[in-house]
């Protein structure tokens, strides 16, 4: 993990002489402490993770997870994990930090309780954010990185094409989430990564709609956005369908938000900024007879966290670059009927992208 920490501190606004990352307990933990810890298994509840500008890394874990944390540094030898009885636990923090003055932490997700614990176990030092500095490393990803985002991907994407063949009339939003949820964990993923969409007909017209006791009938569209953990990465894919009775006006909606969609894909490489791509797919909806129905930004970068470093909207000054990853997912909403949307996980490369999510795109109709 010496290259994390030391890309980290590369990106200080300030130099620091150590960085110090505090988990409170879950779902409070700083996705920033698995970042530099590549340690898969384990919550680390009340953990600590001390970073040198020297690339070493101390981890502070309790008897819960230490097995796991021992484990995990095993395989790299700039990790030294301490397991201290409570009453130790002072003297060693300090005896690492030393006479250190200035410490970074990471401001966007320390807690008020952990920040005064440490405040209380290492005295009185010079804060400075690191925030940015940590942002900045984790939204473009290493090879290691890259392999898990991929893999979680894939188990998205078998879901995806899975889809179609679970839809039976009459089954409610929530039996559809539980089944695909049911089918990620099947596929390797070791949970899913955030709350699983599903809405029928009217339902899919809200975009961060949760699924309830609405029972699927012919006729209806049907919204579906989902995810998978792999190894503490994500995936976050979107697909829609149509069941039993055609609807016309929403295949056409279908086929513009695959439109919209490309058009974004076409700009996706280094360089371009992400208000670039969101307007280019909002060039495409505003042309069509559902102007102003496009009511998000177009994405996120995607890592760690599902939302993981910033959007993608008509403000977004950030630049692609070689190695992040993100996702792409412009939608149409028609109150009172429903909603398309269509998003896929990508890879910033050298001169473009590639997919991530694989699963069909295009319009299906399933026959009820």
């Amino acid at each position: 993990m010496k290259d994390r920490v030391r890309k980290v501190f590369e990106n200080l606004a300030a130099p620091a002489d150590a960085l110090v990352l505090a988990n409170s307990v879950d779902p409070l933990i700083d996705h920033s402490f698995f970042y530099l810890f590549d340690c898969a298994s384990g919550i680390f509840e009340g953990s600590l993770a001390i970073a040198l500008p020297d690339g070493q890394l101390h981890v502070f874990s309790s008897p819960l997870e230490a097995e796991s944390a021992y484990q995990a540094a095993k395989q790299d030898p700039t990790v030294t994990v301490h397991v201290p009885k409570p009453s130790e636990m002072e003297g060693e923090v300090r005896g690492i930090l030393g006479a250190t003055q200035r410490i970074a932490l990471n401001y966007h997700e320390v807690t008020h309780e952990s920040y005064l614990r440490l405040t209380k176990l290492i005295g009185d030092r010079e804060w400075i954010d690191a925030s940015a500095a940590l942002r900045k490393a984790r939204v473009t990803k290493d090879a290691r990185e890259i392999e898990r985002l991929t893999r979680a991907a894939e188990i998205g994407s078998a879901v995806g094409r899975e889809i179609p063949g679970m839809l039976k009339a009459g089954m409610t939003e929530l039996e559809l989430a539980a089944e695909m949820e049911y089918s990620m964990m099947k596929h390797g993923a070791s949970g899913r990564s955030f709350s699983t969409i599903v809405g029928f007909g009217p339902s899919g017209a809200e975009p961060h709609y949760m699924p309830g006791e609405r029972r699927l009938a012919s006729g209806d569209s049907i919204v579906c956005d989902f995810g998978a953990f792999y190894r503490r990465y994500a995936s976050d894919i979107t697909r829609s369908f149509h069941f039993g009775r055609r609807d016309d006006e929403l295949k056409r909606v279908h086929e513009t938000v695959e439109v919209a969609q490309q058009a974004a894909l076409s700009l996706a490489r280094p360089g371009v900024t992400g208000k670039e791509l969101h307007n280019a797919a909002a060039q495409v909806i505003d042309a069509s007879p559902w102007k102003g129905r496009f009511t998000h930004g177009l994405g996120h970068s995607i890592g760690l966290a599902v939302h993981d470093g910033f959007g993608m909207g008509p403000l977004t000054d950030d630049v692609l670059v070689e190695g992040m990853a993100i996702t792409i997912e412009p939608g149409i909403y028609l109150p009172g009927r429903g909603g398309v949307r269509i998003e896929d996980d990508i890879l910033i490369t050298r001169h473009g992208y590639e997919f991530l999510t694989t699963a069909p795109r295009g319009y299906v109709e399933v026959s009820a």
